[in-house]
């Protein structure tokens, strides 16, 4: 009998990005534990690991279980990930890779917990900080891959991922996937929210693939150590973002920290004014770095307007203006094929340029949990159905 399952999707994905550079720059005898929720039913499963912003080769060992997203997991469903028949996966400075295929039978709804054990001195270079109800990882000092449980003793919850990806699964025709594209607004709670959401309403055809980075820019990144960690620019990252199994739609919700780090040499060497952009600037960036290369490949393209920053630590006026400028752009240009109105969703109706008070974190620029949600009920139901 022919299978259903025919189509490769990603089924959970986040971006890879510089860690923060910090006088510890390698770690040894770790094992790294992250528990992936599973919105497909399938049969086959693929890994893709990155070490696309690191400086050394990485080589480690990894599997995965069936979890029910803790730390915990079933030993008798251990599985090891292998890259061309070997148990040690080795990628080079600025590359990615894929692993073998593994079959096995996934339930949508359910959970994977993929185990990566670093014996060697390792440069942990490439990762991405993500929060929300879906996203907690582990770790453990020493090889703890194929145990139960992690000693309490020697370990800790961390919100970094490192080098694991994207994972592909084998599944029906009718399925795809969502990428969310964006900075630490979308690498924190709202596509988790997403997806809570596409589960309880019964959209069961659509996963959500999260790729943001915090930090970073449309049109600028930064050398210098100490905000290396926001990423490369939009030029550089969305191709490499949007190469995702069975996406066939991209949502940006992009362009603040263009706006609101520019501050002058005199307040900070590496924030200087010259990189303050113009509406025009961003919107022309927005054009030719994402919308043209999604179209190319054939993919829907929505934006998302930028949210409030009445009050963060740079709010001027002047960058209000910027950022309104901008998100009419979205509102009201042909080349996108909708635009999800996310300012509209989270600001105080009386007071516009700020967040309504139970949306706003405290920072003035970072929604609440409650803002976060208020963003996943802020996507039109077409792009979930």
């Amino acid at each position: 009998m022919e299978s259903k399952y025919t189509k490769w999707v990603a089924c959970w994905g986040n971006a890879t990005s510089i860690r923060e550079q910090t006088e510890l720059r390698y770690t040894k005898d770790v094992t790294f534990r992250y528990p992936l929720f599973m919105c497909f039913d399938g049969n086959a499963l693929r890994f893709r690991f990155s070490n696309l912003t690191g400086n050394d080769p990485v080589s480690f060992r990894a599997c995965f279980a069936r979890g029910g997203g803790r730390r915990s997991v079933d030993t008798g469903s251990i599985i090891d990930i292998t890259k061309d028949g070997n148990r040690t996966i080795t990628i080079q400075p600025g590359e990615e890779i894929e692993s073998d295929v593994i079959h096995a039978d996934i339930a949508a709804g359910s959970w994977i917990s993929v185990s990566l054990y670093l014996e060697d001195y390792t440069d942990m270079n490439s990762g991405v900080l993500i929060t929300g109800p879906l996203s907690r990882g582990y770790y453990a000092y020493g090889n703890a891959m194929y145990e139960e449980d992690f000693d309490d003793d020697l370990s800790r919850h961390t919100n970094w991922f490192y080098f694991l990806n994207t994972v592909d699964i084998l599944t029906e025709e009718k399925n795809h996937a969502l990428i969310c594209y964006g900075d630490s607004i979308t690498a924190q709670s709202w596509p988790d929210w997403l997806t809570k959401r596409c589960r309880e309403n019964g959209w069961h055809d659509v996963s959500i693939i999260r790729r943001a980075v915090s930090g970073t820019r449309i049109l600028r990144e930064y050398s210098c150590i100490t905000y290396k960690a926001y990423g490369i620019k939009g030029e550089t990252r969305f191709p490499l973002e949007i190469n995702t199994a069975g996406a066939d739609t991209v949502l940006i919700q992009h362009g603040i920290n263009d706006i609101i780090h520019p501050v002058g040499t005199d307040v900070n060497i590496f924030r200087p004014w010259s990189d303050l952009p113009t509406a025009e600037d961003i919107s022309r960036g927005f054009s030719d770095y994402y919308i043209k290369v999604a179209r190319d490949r054939g993919m829907s393209v929505w934006g998302g307007t930028l949210i409030p920053i009445y009050g963060w630590r740079t709010y001027e006026p002047f960058r209000e203006d910027l950022k309104n400028e901008f998100n009419d752009w979205l509102r009201t240009t042909e080349l996108l094929d909708g635009c999800v109105d996310f300012d509209l969703a989270v600001r105080d109706p009386e007071h516009p340029a700020a967040f309504r008070s139970e949306y706003d974190s405290g920072d003035h620029l970072h929604p609440s949990e409650e803002g976060y949600k208020a963003m996943a009920y802020a996507v039109p139901e077409e792009l979930l159905k």
